[in-house]
């Protein structure tokens, strides 16, 4: 077993483009066995993420992938979405997504520093870590009304029950992190 602390997480660029389809496969591998839904992206997508260095990438000191996260702003960078966490399965269970998780977070604040950060999940270990972070569970209606950023979600196998809601429920839960609550504001200032 892979050692956590021989695996970097570092903003991803150009360079890493060639993992692409490794990230893809490892995304689409893990929507199926928990038999949740994702919305697809596509490789040129994942691609453009790295140009722009709006993605995190963790890489073993020999060069294997480990596990890639990206960013999004929507509705003028008013909000930002931290997307697509995964993790190959040879390097689950050591701590590596809530490094991920952490960097991709730090590289919001960064690029967006006035921006809510949000994240939408099924997932048990995502609500966790997003609630460490500071997040907070929230209805659909107080994140982003950005309908491209809603279209992204037309590959989900749970689209349908998205659209029976009016676009206001689904399984997965909605988190936010707000910078102007006076919480986050006290916890960036230490």
């Amino acid at each position: 077993m892979q050692d956590n602390n021989e695996i970097d997480v570092l903003v991803a660029g150009p360079e890493h483009v060639k993992y692409v389809d490794e990230i893809l496969d490892t995304i689409n591998r893990a929507a199926k066995v928990r038999g949740t839904g994702i919305a697809k992206r596509s490789p040129e997508y994942v691609t453009k993420k790295m140009h722009e260095n709006k993605a995190v990438i963790a890489l073993t000191k020999d060069g294997r992938f480990a596990g890639f996260s990206y960013i999004e702003s929507w509705s003028n960078k008013k909000f930002v979405a931290n997307s697509g966490l995964i993790v190959s399965d040879e390097f689950r269970r050591m701590g590596l997504a809530k490094r991920i998780k952490k960097r991709i977070f730090e590289l919001s604040r960064e690029r967006f520093p006035e921006a809510k950060i949000f994240s939408l999940t099924t997932g048990a270990a995502v609500l966790k870590l997003n609630f460490e972070l500071g997040y907070r569970p929230v209805t659909f209606d107080e994140l982003t009304d950005d309908e491209a950023f809603w279209r992204g979600c037309e590959s989900c196998v749970n689209y349908d029950i998205l659209q029976r809601n009016g676009g206001h429920k689904c399984l997965c839960t909605g988190l936010l992190y707000d910078p102007a609550e006076p919480y986050h504001q006290h916890e960036t200032e230490k």
